[in-house]
């Protein structure tokens, strides 16, 4: 078969020729007890960096042994673009969140015989979900594999933000001790209302993390938690985003992206936001309107707003959260750090063993199979498409 692997590219000076750490901490299972990615086989070490071209994902000793092509590129945008060339005979793509390549329905339907779309990573918005069921692709993802990745980068936007630790750092690299100019957007988190718009693995380990900080932690969701869990962490149940938000100063986004919640954070939304609160967002980019958010950072409906994730990704290079004020973006890093990789590398051969081997995936993997919504894909997407505009990020340039 023909692996099609679209990766980010490789770092500015080459691969690494070693790194800050020997060795990454042990671990078995996730909190809930779901055990990591148990592939048969790993031709990689843990910690290397595996989601560039070069890294590929570890898996070309492993595919090309078992009789497979493999093609790994990170060219994925514009009109005649490799990944584009190559998916038109390919049997299965991978793509990752961060560095998304979307395969829209017009993409599916120049792929015959595609039968599978991994996501090496969390997250398979990139992929026409509707389109798939129509045309019986498969869609599955590692789940689990980067949700405290992800939480961590919470907890630190977070805090980067209230504290408005960018200022005060700029200030130094720029040879100054201004300290005035340092604190005056500064606060502490002791206190504040945080609240998580859905509290899943993601949303839940965030609330988890800053219960410490004694603050008073806030959820919205369409499932929700058992009551033991509420009283654990002392919080307190929203059945409606506008709730939510018209109570809290910070307002973390952990829900998927799908049709119902595309522009969820419109200027209506944002308006019955308390009054300088803040976003935290890295969920999907797409989820906020990006206008709508830059007019309250200027506006200071919101004192900041730190995004790990964009729409389209890479966003072109005069998309207007770059430059609006009070931000504390980053190119979608949270969940593909180096211990992360680790797990989403593996999770990703774990997949591709059951699938040639005939055997089930991991139901918690599954998002499409066999035309529906399946697994974490019914708990968690609604049918549909949230690939539109997608052809926007033709229009990055490096």
């Amino acid at each position: 078969m023909k692996i099609l692997c679209i990766l980010y590219d490789d770092p500015k000076g080459g691969m690494p020729s070693n790194y800050p750490l020997n060795e990454l901490p042990a671990l078995e299972k996730y909190p809930d007890g779901m055990s990591l990615p148990t592939p048969k086989g790993r031709d990689f070490t843990p910690g290397e960096l595996l989601g560039c071209v070069s890294g590929e994902l570890g898996l070309r000793k492993y595919l090309e042994d078992s009789g497979h092509t493999l093609i790994v590129t990170s060219d994925k945008d514009g009109e005649g673009c490799v990944a584009d060339m190559e998916l038109v005979d390919a049997d299965i793509v991978i793509s990752q969140p961060f560095f998304p390549y979307y395969v829209t329905r017009e993409k599916m339907e120049s792929a015959p015989n595609l039968k599978m779309a991994i996501t090496a990573g969390i997250g398979s918005d990139h992929v026409d979900l509707q389109a798939a069921m129509d045309h019986g692709v498969d869609v599955v993802e590692v789940t689990y594999c980067n949700s405290r990745s992800v939480a961590e980068h919470i907890v630190m936007q977070i805090l980067v933000l209230v504290r408005d630790f960018t200022t005060q750092h700029n200030i130094v690299n720029d040879g100054g001790w201004h300290i005035a100019d340092a604190v005056s957007r500064s606060y502490d988190v002791e206190g504040m209302h945080i609240g998580t718009i859905a509290a899943g693995r993601i949303g839940l380990d965030m609330l988890r993390k800053m219960k410490p900080f004694d603050v008073h932690l806030h959820y919205m969701d369409r499932h929700r938690l058992p009551e033991s869990i509420e009283q654990e962490l002392g919080l307190t149940f929203h059945e409606t985003v506008e709730s939510l938000v018209s109570v809290c100063d910070v307002i973390n986004i952990s829900c998927p992206l799908h049709p119902e919640t595309e522009h969820m954070f419109n200027d209506e939304l944002i308006s019955k936001c308390k009054k300088g609160a803040y976003i935290i967002n890295t969920a999907r980019g797409k989820i906020c309107d990006k206008d709508a958010i830059a007019r309250a950072c200027e506006s200071g409906q919101l004192s900041g707003y730190a995004g790990d994730v964009w729409f389209p990704q890479p966003p072109p290079n005069d998309h207007v959260w770059r430059t609006m004020p009070n931000h504390g973006m980053t190119p979608h890093t949270s969940g593909t750090s180096l211990t992360a990789q680790a797990r989403y590398a593996d999770g990703v051969r774990e997949i591709l063993e059951c699938f040639f081997a005939g055997d089930e995936i991991r139901n918690e993997y599954l998002i499409v199979q066999n035309g529906d919504l399946a697994g974490m894909g019914a708990h968690s997407y609604s049918k549909g498409t949230a690939t539109g505009g997608s052809e926007e990020a033709a229009k990055f340039k490096k």
